[in-house]
């Protein structure tokens, strides 16, 4: 089993230009709690993730992950519980790193947040001038909770 480590940030500036690939993904939770279950479709592709507790503050915790064929997802998909998480993810290469930028669609439109996966908790990166405030372990923003309370429902004040 792996041990994701990674940080999360808000949006703030222009990023696109900067991307070299995007994506358009759809994601389902058939368990969330403690540890969730997550069927996720790309483009041509799609997977079953499992994903533990949080830890560190919600910097880490660990991942299992199996490729599905189509057929198997799109089935399983149906078992989702709550609404589909759909957006467009962008890869941005930055100073030796790769940042997973998502703008999210539907429910959750108008929310963007980046991502920076990384090797070891206390690894340093450079942050692009693009990022704003860092949302690592807010639960709010992670995207099983977005399903139950999408970001087109939070008041002014829960989006600062």
């Amino acid at each position: 089993m792996a041990r994701e480590i990674e940080r999360k940030f808000l949006v703030t500036g222009e990023f696109k230009e900067l991307a070299h690939c995007h994506t358009h993904l759809v994601q389902g939770y058939l368990t969330s709690g403690r540890n969730t279950v997550r069927v996720r479709i790309s483009d041509n592709a799609a997977w079953l993730t499992i994903k533990g507790a949080s830890l560190d503050g919600g910097l880490s915790r660990y991942e299992w992950e199996r490729e599905l064929n189509m057929a198997e997802a799109v089935e399983l998909l149906q078992l989702a519980e709550g609404a589909l998480i759909e957006k467009c993810r962008y890869l941005v290469d930055y100073k030796g790193h790769i940042f997973e930028v998502d703008i999210f669609e539907g429910e959750n439109e108008g929310l963007i947040i980046a991502e920076v996966e990384l090797q070891s908790p206390d690894e340093e990166f450079e942050r692009p001038e693009w990022l704003g405030r860092e949302v690592t372990g807010e639960r709010r923003f992670y995207n099983s909770h977005l399903r139950e309370c999408p970001y087109n429902r939070w008041n002014d004040e829960m989006k600062k």
